[in-house]
């Protein structure tokens, strides 16, 4: 009625979102399995193929991934124990990292740039930046999702509840970290 209080969103169910979040990465994961399917095709089709030399920072980009998948765990064990200040903590320490997860593979184009290889200097250096720049552009979703998660401050009334918002996003954190070993070995194993 016009004069009564506003009504309470529905809620919907943290399975829905977790299914919601796994249809996503599914088409996700099919692209990236396109992508090395050209890569194996195209490296085997001629003589054009030059290895790449892959910059060093991304060992260092690797283990930031990784450690941010740890500190993503840490924050979800603290909103469990409902701990909020430690979870802000541990969720923008996570945040952080992919930040500079970006930053180092940023850094990595850097060094190409200044060794003259670029996107059409050969096919490898081409599949290298659109591999890299895919899971970049994937990877900022994410970092959209956790900025999100960590400054939002009222929860109330939201359609999602911080626990499923906190658990989807991790979902995908964690799949974008895997995601990034996957490559990092393809790159590797492709030069």
């Amino acid at each position: 009625m016009p004069g009564d209080a506003p009504a309470r969103r529905a809620s919907i169910s943290q399975r829905s979102y977790v299914t919601g979040i796994i249809l996503f990465l599914a088409p996700v994961l099919m692209f990236f399995a396109a992508l090395t399917s050209a890569l194996v095709v195209r490296k085997g089709l001629g003589g054009d193929w030059m290895p790449l030399v892959l910059p060093n920072i991304l060992w260092l980009t690797t283990g930031v991934i990784l450690a941010s998948s740890f500190t993503i765990e840490m924050a979800r064990k603290q909103l469990e124990a409902r701990e909020l200040s430690r979870f802000r903590l541990w969720w923008g320490i996570s945040t952080l990292l992919g930040l500079g997860f970006l930053a180092g593979q940023w850094m990595a184009w850097q060094d190409l740039f200044a060794q003259g290889i670029f996107v059409s200097s050969n096919p490898s250096s081409s599949f290298f930046y659109v591999l890299t720049a895919s899971h970049g552009a994937h990877l900022a979703g994410g970092l959209l999702a956790l900025l999100f998660v960590l400054v939002r401050s009222n929860w109330e009334n939201a359609r999602v509840q911080r626990g499923t918002a906190v658990r989807i996003s991790a979902i995908y954190w964690h799949f974008m970290g895997g995601l990034w070993v996957y490559l990092y070995i393809l790159l590797w194993l492709g030069r």
